[in-house]
């Protein structure tokens, strides 16, 4: 049964309290469609691809962790961003933005289920940004395991092979993580006695410094780490409204 976008969105609003966070775009609902909801799809980020497919599958909205608006919001519109808006317009679909308030969720978090997909069971907030923590760090079990078996995890929790410099010792039990383009936290990682760190996207200067600080330094893509949030998301409003829900995964190697 169809559900009205109001309640969805109000729903993830109080879910991930976007008002809390000093970010680098508006967040909640950025381009209104119709005003119920059958079929919802998630997907990373909002382009001409994800919206394509979105529409094959009969979405009435489509939930991004990247949308399209950054800075204070809607600015002068170019052709690349009309053509994405045209698609929208045209299927009457909907589209809401969540950026960090979904990175550092504690539950339905990218961060917080990165950290359970590599098995930690104990999680702390951490990455202070503008002050709210959008990172979490993460505590492996027991003694902690091999860093050879860390990094097949996140090969296997990302689905691709991620870029390690294995410079710290020979086990893990204490892991930073910050999905997307973390690596300006890779010192306060160091600071707060993670004997690794992960992330999305690597800096050309994260080898030095992981090197000289004797931390694991794991780079496994800015979208490969980011699908966890967004595809929860669309699991949550299958499980609270019934609503068809369908994760687009737009292949991106960054």
């Amino acid at each position: 049964m169809p559900t009205p976008l109001t309640a969805i969105t109000a729903h993830l609003d109080a879910l991930l309290e976007p008002t809390r966070f000093r970010d680098y775009c508006p967040n909640g609902l950025q381009v209104p469609g119709r005003a119920d909801v059958a079929t919802v799809a998630t997907g990373v980020s909002a382009n001409v691809a994800l919206f394509e497919a979105a529409r094959e599958a009969g979405a009435d909205l489509i939930v991004a962790h990247h949308g399209l608006f950054w800075g204070s919001g809607p600015g002068a519109i170019d052709e690349a961003l009309a053509r994405r808006l045209r698609i929208l317009f045209a299927a009457e679909m909907s589209l809401l933005a969540y950026h960090l308030p979904l990175d550092a969720h504690p539950e339905v978090g990218n961060n917080a289920l990165l950290a359970e997909r590599l098995g930690a069971r104990r999680k702390a907030p951490f990455a202070e940004h503008r002050g709210e923590s959008i990172g979490c760090l993460a505590e492996l079990p027991g003694e902690g395991i091999p860093v050879a078996e860390l990094v097949a995890r996140v090969r296997t929790a990302t689905q691709r092979d991620p870029l390690a410099f294995e410079s710290g010792p020979p086990r893990v039990r204490r892991l930073a993580i910050v999905t997307g383009a973390g690596t300006d936290y890779l010192p306060e990682a160091v600071a707060a006695g993670a004997e690794a760190f992960v992330t999305g996207e690597p800096a050309e200067r994260a080898m030095a410094q992981a090197e000289e600080a004797g931390v694991h330094f794991i780079a496994a893509g800015h979208h490969a780490t980011e699908t966890f949030g967004v595809r929860r998301l669309g699991e949550l409003l299958q499980e609270r409204f019934g609503v068809r829900q369908v994760f687009v995964d737009v292949p991106n190697p960054v």
